[in-house]
This record gives structure tokens, sequence and C-alpha cells, in this order.
């Protein structure tokens, strides 16, 4: 079996042993940096209660925001597919871009120029030192997969860590079913 190393643009998927990380339980994460200094991605599976016009007044626009991840949380990020709009964005994968010019960014928005299915907003991001994912990896806290998806911003949110389980088969096919809470079993 091919075993995946880490590499922007692919997908860290929470190992279900993770049970008491309440930053990471049943996450799925996309990889945007990764690099001998550190490691940086957002949590996809992870939508909060508030919409971009809760957080950003000026911007009259109802997208979901999601939880990035446990570091600067007070932050707003965001991962999209129009680099043709948004200049200064940096590759993530094919088709897939992180950042861009946030006044732009805003102006397209009120205008009703992007739809959900384009761009994804985060608070927060998930970050590792050097090493440190590696060590993670080690001790078998996630595992590896490509993002296989055409658009990953249109990912299911309730179902993507459970797919991703069935995806990698075997012994993860048992904790894909498994409830939330192990003791409701």
């Amino acid at each position: 079996m091919v075993v995946l190393k880490p590499e922007k643009g692919r997908l860290l998927i929470a190992d279900p042993a993770i049970l008491n990380d309440c930053s990471f339980k049943r996450t799925i994460v996309l990889l945007t940096e990764h690099t001998s200094k550190s490691s940086v991605g957002f949590i996809l599976n992870r939508p909060l209660n508030y919409v971009l016009k809760d957080l950003v007044p000026e911007i009259d626009c109802e997208f979901t925001v999601y939880q990035g991840g446990p570091v600067e949380q007070d932050n707003l990020y965001f991962i999209h597919k129009v680099p043709h709009l948004l200049p200064n964005s940096i590759e993530v994968a094919k088709d897939l871009y992180w950042g861009g010019d946030f006044e732009l960014l805003k102006d397209l928005l009120n205008d009703k120029r992007l739809k959900s299915t384009d761009i994804r907003f985060f608070l927060g991001y998930s970050g590792w030192a050097a090493d440190q994912l590696n060590e993670e990896l080690l001790i078998n806290s996630w595992f590896i997969a490509e993002n296989d998806y055409d658009n990953i911003l249109t990912a299911n949110d309730q179902n993507f860590w459970k797919d991703k389980l069935l995806q990698k088969g075997g012994k993860y096919k048992i904790w894909a079913n498994a409830p939330s809470d192990i003791q409701m079993n």
C-alpha cells in the first residue's frame, strides 16, 4: 500500500484514535502549505453558526463560515477557485487557491459576482511547527489522502469524514459508522 506524504493540496484525515482532541476530532484538513519549517491548513467539515456578514458587516453575504482551526481564530481566511478575479492568490492545487486581494473580494461579494461554490471562509487555521505534523503522522493521529473532489468547496460537511474513512477501508470502515460519542454505542 502506498503511504502518501504531506504536501499542499492533500487532505489530512483525523484518525478515529484522536477521540479526545476537541480541536481535530473527526476533521478533514486541507493542507495549503507544507514546508520543512511549517504546515498550514483549514478544517473543511466544521461549519460555524455564522455567515460572512455576521463577521464583516460591510459585506452583504450569507456564505457559511467554517472553523479553520485553533490558531488565530479572530482572523478570517479563505480558499477559492477564482484566481482570475482575486489577484495575489496562492495556488494550493489544481483549480484551488488560498487568499488574495481582500478589498476586491469585498466588492465581488457585494456585487453578487461569486457563488458559495466558488469560495469558502474560515475563522482561524490549523498550523504545525517544523516536524510537528510528521510526528503526529508517526503516532497515527492522521492519515493523508489525495483531494479527489472536483470541487472541494462543495464537499458534504455531514458525511465528509465518514466517506473518507469508508474510502480508506480496512479498520476504518468500523469507525465510519461509530457515533460521535462512543459511549452512546
